[in-house]
């Protein structure tokens, strides 16, 4: 089903559908993604990483960016203290890699979009993000190419025009206070 970011309600039926433990094509601030809800680990019933890594046929190590509604969303889920350089630069498309609760490293995001930063509000949990496309295999940017590709195999596509061109996110990961950058995207740091 292809649903347009513009539509009426279109907040309510993206974040019904993520809280259903569906998966849904979505706009970001960067590119189109899969997005599934990203519940905490005890809580984990839908299991919509495994969901994803399915449509993608990407491997179970590489893990997925979790996007937040709001910059202060990310204590919630670290005790690493993040520069006030960084926390500035969002809401955008910069992700940051924390140690999480449970010692391991986890990517999060603070988009730039307010439309996507209210389905994640709605969804009361941060969601998934990765690019659309098959492993391996380049990012799609176009509507017409993902409907192509993916539309069958998600609960939802939003569309919001094609992304081509768009610069991906910067990527930087925090270590013993050093901020050490692992991608330089549309974000300087």
């Amino acid at each position: 089903m292809i649903y347009h970011k513009s539509d009426n309600n279109s907040v309510e039926k993206v974040a019904n559908l993520l809280r259903a433990g569906k998966i849904v094509i979505i706009p970001t601030d960067t590119v189109y993604g899969f997005s599934g809800i990203a519940e905490p680990d005890k809580k984990n019933r839908f299991h919509t990483d495994e969901l994803i890594r399915r449509i993608k046929g990407r491997s179970e190590t590489k893990p997925f960016i979790r996007l937040i509604a709001t910059p202060d969303d990310i204590r919630n889920y670290t005790s690493d203290v993040i520069p006030e350089t960084l926390l500035n630069k969002w809401p955008g498309a910069l992700t940051i890699i924390v140690h999480d609760q449970y010692g391991a490293t986890t990517a999060f995001r603070c988009p730039g979009d307010a439309w996507i930063r209210s389905v994640i509000a709605a969804c009361g949990y941060p969601i998934y993000s990765t690019s659309v496309n098959r492993s391996g295999s380049s990012i799609l940017e176009t509507v017409a190419d993902i409907r192509n590709e993916f539309e069958e195999e998600v609960s939802m596509f939003v569309a919001d025009g094609d992304k081509t061109g768009a610069k991906p996110s910067t990527i930087v990961k925090l270590d013993k206070g050093n901020i050490c950058v692992l991608r330089q995207g549309s974000v300087i740091v």
